[in-house]
This record gives structure tokens, sequence and C-alpha cells, in this order.
């Protein structure tokens, strides 16, 4: 009986490893099909798990609640699987390289608790080649075995978009690959058990690696113009909102729209790609541009902010300032390589140490990672300027009473950098309004 029979008949276990934004969904969803094994290093995650919390927000409480999937921390669990999923974090350090710790980690895990037939498949963002020339090497030193001989691997990269409820696992089409033709026949089989919209086998694993960075690399690029468009703009006087409207209505125009651009893809998958450019020999143009650019758009605002200030006759030092929104994205509590600290950062080189409210964002993590305590929405009062950095429903839901509401005397100053308002009433209404 081959491996996928194994895991169908529950002879054979599944696992995944890493049950974050990413990991959760995917194991959830296998769990319907198959034996799964959650494992994750921190515990104090599986705990909250184990109690039917989804922290991601990405499946839901009762989804967790009613999953057969065993929730680990113990490593040693990982022996009872024999087809293994590996969906940790890849990020990139101060430096902008890239960061294959935590890929590293779960390779030497996995390795030492590795057994003959099993199949392992990355789904973490890479550079083409950091599966077989990093994770192979790892896992054939830890385990003893041969890669090839005694277990394969593959590379199916991951294309969850965290907080939207539209595009899911089981709607998106799943590129995978595998070593060879008999492990990309049972990879590929294996995903086609819980992805509705089915496969597409990448020619090799390289390939694979590489499609997925250049996804949001493209991205990167095209939102890093419409933020060069935005600077342009408003430097000539011209709403870049009405530019694009205007624009969008050529059947081929792409809709994208200039902001901040953070997260644990779009800005960070760029780097690999360039990192491993730079390997080859060759010294990116484009794609390291528009990095730049994106880069730079948190100190662009700051001082956009510390302008309108002046032109309110409102003190920069000192000045009260509250920030709605802190999350890398809308509706999600994801808070890493969020670029609002960016813009918290730079405000205080001006004497302004911003309040921060985010109903959505987790507010662990924050203070862990930023040291960063939330306010209250009702603590917003009394201010000389407000940000709406994220476009949260629970923002776009607010009036302009509940606005008002947060502002002392004197022109109020409001920084909208999604466009979520309607630019003409505030201005009618004596706001100083300012957005991207």
């Amino acid at each position: 009986m081959n491996l996928y029979d194994q895991l169908l008949s529950g002879q054979a276990k599944l696992s995944l490893i890493g049950l974050g934004y990413v990991g959760l969904p995917i194991a959830i969803a296998f769990a319907r099909k198959v034996q799964v094994i959650g494992f994750d290093l921190n515990e104090r995650k599986i705990q909250e798990y184990l109690e039917g919390r989804d922290p991601t927000r990405e499946v839901g409480d009762q989804a967790v609640k009613d999953s057969s999937m065993v929730f680990t921390a113990d490593p040693a669990r990982l022996k009872e699987a024999l087809f293994h999923i590996v969906a940790v974090p890849t990020p990139v350090r101060s430096d902008h390289t890239p960061d294959l710790r935590p890929l590293e980690g779960a390779s030497r895990l996995l390795g030492r608790h590795l057994q003959p037939g099993s199949v392992v498949v990355f789904e973490s963002t890479v550079y083409p080649g950091v599966t077989e020339e990093v994770c192979v090497p790892i896992l054939e030193k830890e385990s003893g075995l041969v890669c090839g001989k005694d277990f394969k691997v593959g590379y199916s990269p991951e294309r969850i978009n965290p907080g939207d409820q539209l595009h899911r696992l089981e709607n998106i089409v799943k590129v995978v690959s595998g070593m060879d033709g008999q492990s990309l026949d049972l990879i590929a089989r294996v995903y086609e058990l819980v992805v509705e919209a089915g496969v597409f086998r990448a020619r090799n694993i390289k390939v694979a690696e590489a499609a997925k960075v250049i996804e949001n690399s493209q991205r990167d690029i095209n939102i890093a113009f419409m933020n060069e468009l935005s600077i342009i703009f408003n430097r000539l006087g011209i709403d870049t909102q009405d530019v694009l409207a205007a624009a969008g209505t050529k059947w081929n125009f792409l809709k994208f729209t200039p902001g901040l651009v953070g997260g644990h893809c779009i800005g960070v998958d760029p780097y690999y790609l360039t990192y491993k450019a730079e390997q080859a020999g060759y010294h990116s143009q484009i794609i390291l541009s528009g990095r730049r650019i994106n880069d730079g758009m948190g100190r662009y605002v700051a001082e956009n902010l510390v302008k309108c200030l002046i032109r309110s006759d409102r003190p920069v030092k000192n000045a009260r300032v509250a920030i709605l929104g802190f999350t890398f994205k809308e509706n999600c509590p994801d808070t890493r390589n969020t670029r609002v600290i960016d813009v918290i950062n730079e405000l205080k080189e001006y004497g302004i140490s911003a309040l921060v409210a985010d109903p959505e964002a987790d507010a662990r993590e924050a203070l862990e990672e930023y040291g960063l305590t939330f306010t209250s929405m009702e603590g917003i009062r009394d201010m000389d300027a407000v940000v709406l950095a994220v476009a949260h429903d629970t923002f776009r839901e607010l009036s302009m009473a509940d606005i008002g509401a947060f502002f002392n005397k004197g022109q109020k100053v409001l920084l909208d950098l999604k466009g979520m308002l309607d630019r003409d009433a505030y201005e009618q209404a004596g706001y100083l309004y300012w957005r991207l």
C-alpha cells in the first residue's frame, strides 16, 4: 500500500509544523480528510488551540474546537507521521538578508524524528534552491537518512492571504512540486484532497520556489509605482485617488493603490529574490528600487503629518497624535512586519509620542515585538491630529461625529492613508484632510 492510501486509511498520519496564519488553515483542512498532528514550538499557542481558541482568526474558534487534529508542542509526536508539511515563517534580518533560522530549526527538529519512507513538503517562502541546498542536508544530517532513497522532498508555496475570507486554501490553485515524478504525483494527490480548485504541477522544486517569490515581488513593484505616483501628485496638488479612479476605467489598467507595505510576504519576499540574484552576480534594479520606495513611506507619512500640523497652526513637539490601526493589513490581528511602526518611530524624531489604538490587533504580540501598548478607542480624545492607518471595517463604520469626538479645539488634522473617507465632506466640514 502506498503512502497516499495509508493516509486515507488512517495507517499513516500527516504532520503540520508551524501552526500560524498559514499552517493552521492547512492543518484544519487536512484534518477533515486524514489524521493530522499539528505541531508548534509555542506552547502558549498550542494551549489556546487545545482550549478551542483561534488567535489567528483564520478559521475561527468553532473550527478549532471541532477539529480532530492532535495539537502538540512535543516534537517526539512527529515520529508518528510519514507526510510532513513545514510552514514556518521566513523573515528578513535588519540588513534585509534572508533569515532562514526558523526554517533551519524546523528542519533540524523534524530530521531528528524523521522516519524512513517519509515525504517532506516545505511551504515557507524561500529563494530558489533553499529546499534542496539548505533543508535537505539538514534533514539528512539529523536523521541519518538519505534523501531520494529513504525519504523524499517537495515544495508547495503557501498562498494563504491572512484576513481574506474570499480567497481560501480550498479555492486557490495550489502549486506543487517534487524531487522526482513519484514524489510529485504523491504530493499532488495529497493536496488535491483539500484544494478544490486543483493543483498545478511545477516542473521542479526550484521553479515552484521561484514562482512564489515573484508573486509578491510583482505586487510590491506595482504598489511602489502607486506610492511614487502619490508622492508626485501630492506635490502637484492632485488627488491620487481621483487619478486612479479615472485611469481605472481603462480595461487593462491594473487596480493597485498606494499604502504602507508590510506583512510577512510582500514586504519580505522581494529581498529573498534579490539576495539570490546577488549571489548569481546580478544586482537588482527594479525590485530594489520598489523596495526603497515602499520602505520609505512611513517616513513620508510622518513628514506630511508634521507639515499638516504646521499648516493648522498647531505645535509639533508634544503634539497629541492618535494612530488608528497597527496591523500590517485590514481585518487581521497580525502585526508582523507592520510598517505603521515606521510612522510611529519617525514621529518620535519630531518629539511626538503617538497614541495607538487597534481593536483588531494582537495586543500581546504588539507588546512583545514592539514594546507597544494600545490605547482604547475611548481613550482617543483631545487630539491635535488623527491618522487612519489601517482600513479595518471597525474604522470604516466610524461616522464624522465619531471621528470629530477624537479632536480638541482648532482645525482638525486628519490623515486617511487608505482613502476610506469622503474627502469633500471632511474638507467642507473644516478638516485639514490628507491622504496618499
